[in-house]
This record gives C-alpha cells, sequence and structure tokens, in this order.
C-alpha cells in the first residue's frame, strides 16, 4: 500500500476550517506571522471569517496554506509517513513545506506575497473562471483552441476541467463548450484569469522571488501541478513551482502518476474534501479526508 498526503488549494476554504485542526504554538505564531505579512486581521478571519471574506485571494492563500500544512505535520506527528506528497495548485505550497524544500515560514512569505501578486493582477486586468462538466479535456482544448483569451487553467479529472480568461472569454467559451455537449458550467467565485497568461507578469516578478529562496531536498518525493513525475531535487522543484502560476494545473495526470503505484491510500489534508472526492474516481486509489474523520481511522487505514 502506497500512502499519500494531498493538500488542496484554494476554493476549499470555508467558515469554521480551523475548528478541528490540532491546535499548537507553531500555528498560533503563524497565524500571527500571517497577520504582520498582510496586515490583514488574520486571526479574527480564521476564527469567524464569513464566505465573502474567507473568498479574498488575499486572506483565503494564507489561511489555506496554514491549515493545510497543520493537518499535513499531524499527520505525520502521529506517525505516517508518506510516499508521496502533492498539492492542487496552492496546495503545492503546504506539500513542499511539509516534505521540508523550504520551512513553513518561507513558505508562508511565499503564499503571502503569491496572494498579493494575484490579487494584484486580478485588479489590473480582471477576469473569470468556469468548471465545465462531462467533456474531457480533448473536447475542450478543441472548442478552447478557436476562441480568444481562453485557456484550461486545471484539468483536474477525466470529465471535470476548469476554465480560465478574460469574463468576454469565458462566457464565449461557456456556451461554445455546452453547443459541443458539455453536461454542465458553473461560474467560479474568483476575480482573476488565474494559471494563465494573462497573470504571466505576475508570474514573472514571481519567479524572481522564487530563485532567490532558498530550496532543499525534498525529505518525501513531490508530484507537482505543471510536471507530474515525482521530484526530490530542488532545481527541478524549483522550475516546476516557477511555472505553476501562470501555468495549467494538471491534476489529472498528477493522480495518474499516483495510481501508477497502486494500491494507493491517499489522504487529504486540509479544508474540504474536494481532493478525495476526485482521487476515487481514479482506479487503484482509495482516498479518506482528514476534515470531520477520526483520525484513529485515518492511521488503521494506513496500517491495513
Amino acid at each position: 500500500m502506497t500512502t499519500v498526503i494531498a493538500f488542496p488549494g484554494q476554493g476549499s476554504q470555508h467558515p469554521g476550517m480551523f475548528v478541528e485542526v490540532p491546535e499548537t504554538e507553531a500555528l498560533a505564531r503563524l497565524l500571527d506571522a500571517a497577520e504582520a505579512l498582510t496586515g490583514l486581521d488574520v486571526r479574527r478571519l480564521a476564527a469567524e471569517g464569513g464566505p465573502e471574506e474567507l473568498a479574498d485571494t488575499r486572506v483565503a492563500q494564507p489561511l489555506i496554506y496554514l491549515v493545510d500544512w497543520a493537518w499535513g505535520t499531524a499527520l505525520l506527528d502521529l506517525g505516517i509517513e508518506p510516499e508521496l506528497v502533492a498539492g492542487h495548485s496552492l496546495g503545492e505550497f503546504a506539500a513542499l513545506a511539509v516534505a521540508g524544500v523550504f520551512s513553513v515560514e518561507a513558505g508562508l512569505e511565499l503564499v503571502c506575497t503569491r496572494a498579493r501578486m494575484m490579487a494584484d493582477a486580478s485588479e489590473e486586468l480582471p477576469g473569470t473562471m468556469a468548471a465545465v462538466l462531462g467533456l474531457d479535456i480533448e473536447a475542450v482544448d478543441e472548442v478552447l483552441g478557436a476562441i480568444d483569451d481562453v485557456w484550461v487553467a486545471n484539468d483536474n479529472i477525466d470529465g471535470q476541467v476548469v476554465i480560465s480568461g478574460t469574463v468576454e472569454g469565458v462566457e464565449a467559451a461557456t456556451e461554445a463548450l455546452q453547443a459541443a455537449g458539455a453536461r454542465r458550467t458553473v461560474r467560479l467565485d474568483v476575480s482573476g484569469a488565474f494559471h494563465t497568461p494573462l497573470v504571466q507578469a505576475a508570474a514573472t516578478e514571481f519567479a524572481t522571488l522564487l530563485g532567490d529562496a532558498e530550496f532543499r531536498e525534498a525529505r518525501v518525493p513531490v508530484v507537482q501541478n505543471t510536471r507530474p513525475t515525482p521530484a526530490t531535487a530542488p532545481d527541478e522543484i524549483r522550475a516546476a513551482l516557477i511555472d505553476q502560476m501562470a501555468g495549467r494545473v494538471r491534476w489529472r495526470e498528477t493522480l495518474q502518476c499516483i495510481a501508477d503505484r497502486a494500491p494507493v491510500y491517499l489522504i487529504e489534508a486540509g479544508p474540504g474534501n474536494v481532493l478525495r472526492g476526485m482521487a476515487r474516481r481514479v482506479e487503484g486509489i482509495g482516498a479518506v479526508s482528514v476534515e470531520g474523520a477520526d483520525l484513529e481511522a485515518i492511521i488503521e487505514g494506513v496500517d491495513g
């Protein structure tokens, strides 16, 4: 049995997501650090922020990163030893911190800066995203090839793709995709065209920051979004992370890479259960989420 810890990204946030997280002095200290880095009332938002407040990219990213990291380290403290780690978009930063590529503090600084840059980019060049259900990636790519200013942002799983671009581009694409047989399209509550060339200026600026950051050999191989093969070398990990902000999240291929080590027991460490749902659709992967779960039962699943 191959044990994998996977970390969710932006969109998984919800009110009360810190309630079940094991309290530690480190987490309290990191919430204070996030408040200082962002200039926002992070502690209050973590405790009582509503859906609209938590949807703000500047708020969501550091809070999700900290929830993900706290659950990941709690699993390690319980004696779980993953053979692989992975994270969906923002979740990749928690995966890298848990794998020891950089410290949790360094990761928090990167995430807070990333969130600010992405928020600024979406204010300067507004965009949107939409989930497309019922079409495979080849069909979506073919439709988008004839429409300007819209791209695939997340290739999540067979029959579930997220597109991203200008408001006009996404509107035109959703109409064309429905005509092409999409079962449903759902606009996402975001204000930016994330994971597209429209945020390339912010991605280039962030790449400079990543180039100066200290990366260490990963203690656990990491399957990254833009290059979904297990990696431990600092330069290889850095290069894939540099590509991530404006690049496609290749989660379907990430899950397939993980499934190649079947049977797999995947533990979603963070708020919600979106990754668990996607993983369960892949042959060879059994998946659970930490939120709302009995941690002792999760440990028994690893042992079993």
